[in-house]
């Protein structure tokens, strides 16, 4: 079985990593193609990823670059229609819900290529968000629909999808982390920044709602400064929100640092006493870890995260920020527990399942 196994962007990377070694474990029966959209790309934003990962270097590399969104999508379709007759896939696997995962699968739909989409299913319930339509037309046009949390499902019946496309299989960014996950913390990365663990909270920002504006995002970073009064704040800065952050948010109150490699991120997420983020990976990655996130949304896609585990909706104003970092420093903030099937093991059964398609079984 050809399967195409398309990246394009940071999420995908974590993502695809534990699949493709899946796959690797079945080399008579699978034969992947990894197609790298170059969506990110350079060494902070791409490279750093395949090393951690320990991923292998793509065997076609689209190059697609900057640009808007619609420039993205076009220069994707485009240069991987181009590569389909070539390579006669026999299925594309798509992951998450960037660009380019939109794209490839609206291109292989059209040559009739079967579709899986991992991570199906997800819902905002916002249309405001680019990844939301992204996640709608994937799953559109998809075959199988490998789901990770029960929302996922109910959501997909909702829409009208078949109960035999959709394969609830659990979170392959929980197997990148387990597999991942000791050697980050051995590379204590909070010591290079000359902080202890569980005694500094981790920032990520980077949505457009957050970011673009230089007045909210002016009104976000006076909301952090006031929290490094209480407890240091380290603050990776995403370049989108670089280009907006005034001098106030580099005035010393803040610890900000590059954008960070897999490994040095899941340091300081594994060890930090609060997250306080607009990701959504990073909802599930702390689910994982058991660490408090406080999520400037007013929305996910995730529920489960804040249903279940570590995860709470603060919204994009900063209203219940100082309430909740107070719970986390007083240690009466929610435990939270790991969801069902969030086993490290989404991978394998992944994996089966597309066996099944081909009629094998596996060992």
């Amino acid at each position: 079985m050809r399967i195409a196994c398309i990246v394009g962007a940071r999420p995908n990377f974590i993502k695809m990593a534990p699949i493709l070694k899946e796959l690797a474990r079945h080399p008579i029966r699978f034969h992947p193609i990894l197609v790298h959209t170059g969506q990110h790309y350079g060494a902070k934003m791409s490279d750093v990823f395949f090393r951690d990962l320990d991923m292998p270097a793509p065997d076609y590399y689209l190059g697609v670059g900057a640009g808007t969104q619609a420039q993205q999508a076009a220069a994707i379709m485009e240069r991987f229609d181009n590569l389909c007759p070539k390579e006669r896939f026999d299925r594309v696997l798509v992951v998450g819900d960037v660009t380019s995962t939109m794209a490839c699968a609206i291109t292989a739909a059209k040559r009739c290529i079967p579709v899986d989409h991992v991570e199906a299913g997800l819902r905002s319930f916002d249309r405001t968000m680019p990844e939301e339509i992204n996640r709608i037309i994937t799953d559109s046009v998809a075959d199988l629909l490998f789901v990770s949390e029960p929302s996922g499902v109910r959501n997909l019946l909702a829409e009208g999808h078949q109960q035999e496309q959709i394969k609830l299989v659990g979170n392959v960014m929980i197997d990148s982390l387990r597999s991942h996950l000791d050697k980050a913390v051995a590379l204590a990365k909070w010591r290079d920044l000359g902080f202890q663990p569980r005694a500094y909270a981790l920032v990520t920002l980077h949505r457009p709602s957050n970011v673009d504006d230089a007045q909210n995002l002016r009104v976000l970073v006076n909301e952090l400064r006031a929290v490094a009064k209480r407890i240091p704040v380290i603050f990776p800065v995403h370049p989108r929100t670089r280009k907006n952050l005034s001098p106030a948010g580099e005035n010393g109150a803040l610890t900000l640092c590059e954008p960070l490699g897999y490994l040095d991120f899941l340091s300081l997420m594994a060890c930090a006493r609060v997250v306080i983020t607009d990701s959504g990976g990073i909802q599930e990655e702390t689910t994982g870890l058991g660490v408090p996130c406080l999520t400037l949304r007013n929305n996910t896609e995730r529920p489960i995260t804040v249903e279940l585990g570590t995860n709470t909706l603060i919204g994009e104003g900063t209203d219940q920020l100082k309430r909740l970092v107070s719970q986390v420093l007083e240690g009466s903030y929610k435990r939270g527990n790991p969801p069902e099937l969030w086993d490290g093991k989404a991978s394998e059964h992944i994996v089966t399942v597309l066996a099944e398609k081909a009629n094998q079984t596996l060992p």
